[in-house]
């Protein structure tokens, strides 16, 4: 059975079939019940299309060699700082080889000084005329596949999500199962679920930017705003309210990018400087990682900064919405989440103030025993 001339269907089922053999969090059975799957088909159709177009699909392999020493990873599909930080995380390993990294702009400086990658690029310009052992692509988009043509043509690809697209998954799982794959199963599913997780690297300058803002010796942070309205907590002023009823002299620092500069400035104008601090837009990404890395514990929604808590390795108290705790964390990360299934906002400010209570008490810290 063929979907057009030359396309079998058992092609089209990669689309929403784990390339690898050990089974993660994924929302396959829901989509398939509920998803009309003709555009699918007709984004599949697209990019087998452009692959035989650009004459690439002959160069497709499924295997990591240890001759592939020389690697260029394409990822720009999912640009966002949370996404880029898991579907990332897998380059743990690799180590030993030389990988060029081909990102998004906004990404570039998350990456620039990142220990696992030689060179990162995000445009063109920026890359000298070489040949690569190996590229990894993303996803087989066509700007994925169009950027792999244009910096080594001739080179062998293997891809991450490759065709699949559409069922949501855990992200971090999905890339270290699949880098597992790729490099013949050199860990069992329990051995490859502990060492999943992401990472980030900060600077010496990084370090000592954020050394230099005196910060507090013990002391939470609090994520405010966010891109999406149903993972935008919208009363972060209650529940710092009952944290300081418990420790009248807690010090609670607010993070954030800039759409979280006006629910700050309300924050911070409706409590004593002594209690809450704001650096809501004022660090880079990386910096405002090494700020939380020196917190207790973080208080956030799903978003780039939940991820870059659980890169450093910071306790977190995770509202989570939509996406259960499943589809978001793994066994190696510290977190204590709370889910409601369709919005952060109808989770309780008791529920809040107790998951704090219990990360405080995880983090060995007597900021909330009051």
């Amino acid at each position: 059975m063929k979907l057009v001339d030359g396309i079998k269907v058992v092609e089209f089922k990669k689309t929403f079939t784990l390339p690898f053999e050990f089974e993660i969090p994924n929302s396959t059975r829901e989509i398939l019940k509920t998803k009309s799957l003709p555009s699918s088909r007709v984004k599949f159709i697209k990019r087998y299309l452009y692959l035989a177009l650009k004459r690439q699909t002959s160069l497709e392999i499924y295997n990591i060699l240890p001759d592939h020493k020389n690697i260029l990873w394409i990822n720009i599909s999912a640009p966002s700082l949370g996404d880029t930080l898991m579907d990332l995380s897998s380059r743990a390993l690799l180590p030993g080889r030389k990988i060029d990294l081909f990102t998004v702009k906004s990404n570039f400086n998350v990456y620039k000084n990142d220990p696992y990658f030689s060179e990162v690029y995000y445009k063109f310009s920026q890359v000298s005329p070489k040949k690569y052992d190996l590229v990894i692509i993303d996803s087989y988009s066509t700007r994925s596949v169009y950027i792999k043509t244009q910096i080594d043509c001739l080179a062998p690809f293997v891809g991450m999500f490759g065709f699949y697209n559409g069922p949501e998954v855990n992200r971090v799982l999905y890339s270290f199962h699949q880098m597992n794959n790729l490099l013949g199963y050199q860990y069992n599913d329990k051995e490859i679920n502990k060492l999943s997780k992401p990472s980030i690297y900060i600077s010496k300058g990084d370090k000592e930017f954020v050394k230099r803002q005196k910060l507090p010796s013990e002391f939470i942070t609090i994520v405010i705003g966010g891109e999406w309205s149903f993972r935008t907590f919208n009363n972060w002023d209650l529940v710092i309210q009952e944290l300081i009823k418990l420790n009248n002299s807690i010090k609670i620092i607010l993070i954030g990018s800039g759409n979280g500069i006006k629910t700050a400035n309300l924050i911070i104008d409706k409590f004593s400087n002594d209690n809450v601090l704001s650096y809501v837009s004022k660090f880079t990404f990386n910096q405002t990682a090494e700020l939380i890395h020196q917190a207790k514990f973080i208080v956030c929604c799903d978003g780039g900064l939940m991820h870059a808590a659980h890169s450093v390795g910071t306790t977190s108290v995770s509202l989570l919405a939509k996406l259960d705790s499943d589809m978001q964390l793994t066994e190696a990360i510290n977190s204590f989440p709370i889910f409601d299934d369709l919005d952060v906002n109808n989770i309780s400010i008791e529920s809040i103030v107790s998951r704090c209570r219990e990360a405080a008490n995880f983090a060995d810290s007597h900021l909330l025993d009051g």
